[in-house]
């Protein structure tokens, strides 16, 4: 499965122009001032195309399961080097907080707001988006969701083949990511579909946890 960021678009379409806004700002000025190689910059271009194409076929009536795959891998593609653009040229200097918004980032935080452990308990709420995907919602069952110290939820799950044993204990999840977003996305693989996932959250702040909120199920599409 994927695992989202806060920064990276949820969805594959909004995934789309965030690269393409990203190929556009460095065409129009400052790729070389950034001291990012041709090559590097011609590859992301290449992946980009590659990914549009593919979700054009998997989003028509002619898709099949082989598109649909090669289309997830075209998208792993495509942000695994968005990542690596962030890492390596966007993180450093000589990027100005203007030079990141214009990419659609969030400047650096130089004056961090202290804040204690997170109280509050949430669970995620899902609902259908497309094959092999689930949305989920953060719900407050307790706490402030303006909290400061409710910096982000880790999102702990387990996926379990049917006639398979159900997950009672959310210390047993095995697979978590972390999101800032109160609505974002789960990207499983092809052969996932018909199996059950099984979703607890904490809220976190660095490595201060909150406590768990209830383990939620849900089939995979």
């Amino acid at each position: 499965m994927s695992k989202k960021s806060d920064w990276l678009a949820s969805s594959r379409t909004d995934q789309l122009v965030m690269c393409r806004n990203w190929i556009s700002v460095m065409i129009a000025e400052t790729r070389t001032a950034w001291g990012i190689p041709a090559p590097q910059f011609q590859e992301l271009g290449l992946l980009f195309a590659a990914a549009q194409e593919l979700l054009q076929k998997a989003s028509g009536n002619d898709r099949t399961p082989v598109i649909n795959e090669q289309c997830r891998e075209a998208f792993d593609a495509m942000t695994g080097k968005m990542r690596f653009f962030k890492g390596h040229y966007f993180l450093v200097p000589p990027l100005t907080n203007a030079d990141l918004i214009s990419l659609g980032l969030i400047p650096h935080d130089t004056h961090p707001t202290p804040t204690g452990k997170p109280t509050a308990e949430v669970v995620v709420e899902t609902f259908l988006v497309g094959r092999h995907q689930l949305g989920i919602r953060i719900i407050y069952i307790s706490g402030n969701p303006e909290d400061k110290a409710n910096k982000g939820y880790r999102i702990w799950y387990k996926v379990v083949p049917p006639g398979g044993e159900p997950v009672t204990n959310p210390k047993d999840l095995t697979e978590s990511f972390f999101t800032r977003r109160k609505k974002d996305l789960m990207d499983f693989d092809y052969g996932d579909s018909g199996k059950t996932v099984y979703i607890a959250v904490q809220v976190e702040n660095g490595s201060k946890k909150g406590p768990w909120g209830p383990i939620v199920q849900a089939v995979i599409p």
